[in-house]
């Protein structure tokens, strides 16, 4: 197998957030004030954040620019509101994405009575500026990648059974997340939280060893 570049345990990723204002946070590459040279990008995902926030809880009104943000929620609830008007609520297997481009504000919040868990992943875009832009696409399948070609980059979302086998993208990057679950790639065991970055992969298999879902950023370029 090419490529496995690293992987990155769910232990090692950075703690943060605000646990007394119930928000959780699990950093994979340098964010904010927390710098890890060995972790500033792979290809063009810059940010892959874990976020649990408790009932109540929540981030407020915040600015961002000339990045491509990607939610994709775990458990519970996320509701979503930007400066350009949109008010959502995200749920399990809404594949959520926000072009902040030359600029937009928004707010994230836990709205509901249950624990909610998020993926937030930041893609660096082909080029910077335009228009903000926000769109929901609700119980995205397994068979129907989320294609970002602002970032040169596509989504896979793999839902397995145990012992059950998926194709890696052959690509020049890919990213790997795991979810929930637990499965081997070329004879390393990933679990949940865990993380596989690969460059120039070619006939990579992945094997789940129990029921689990994984998130795959196919990119060609870095």
């Amino acid at each position: 197998m090419d490529g496995v570049t690293d992987v990155r345990r769910a232990h090692e990723r950075f703690q943060g957030g605000d646990p007394a204002a119930g928000i959780e946070s699990r950093h994979a590459f340098s964010f904010g004030p927390h710098y890890d040279p060995d972790h500033l990008r792979f290809g063009v995902v810059i940010a892959c954040n874990e976020e649990r926030l408790a009932p109540g809880a929540g981030f407020d009104e915040h600015p961002h620019s000339h990045t491509e943000i990607v939610t994709w929620v775990v458990e519970g609830e996320l509701t979503h509101r930007d400066s350009t008007g949109h008010e959502t609520v995200v749920r399990p297997g809404d594949v959520q994405r926000l072009s902040a481009a030359s600029g937009v504000r928004h707010v994230e919040r836990n709205d509901g009575p249950v624990p909610l868990t998020f993926l937030q992943m930041w893609l660096a875009p082909l080029e910077p500026g335009g228009d903000p832009c926000y769109e929901v696409v609700r119980g995205i399948a397994d068979s129907t990648p989320y294609a970002l070609p602002e970032a040169g980059a596509m989504l896979h979302v793999r839902r397995l059974t145990a012992g059950e086998r998926t194709a890696i993208p052959d690509a020049a990057y890919v990213y790997l997340h795991v979810v929930r679950g637990e499965v081997t790639l070329d004879g390393e065991r990933l679990t949940s939280g865990d993380a596989a970055r690969l460059t120039d992969a070619e006939g990579v298999v992945a094997v789940s060893e129990t029921a689990s879902e994984l998130l795959l950023w196919e990119m060609r370029r870095a």
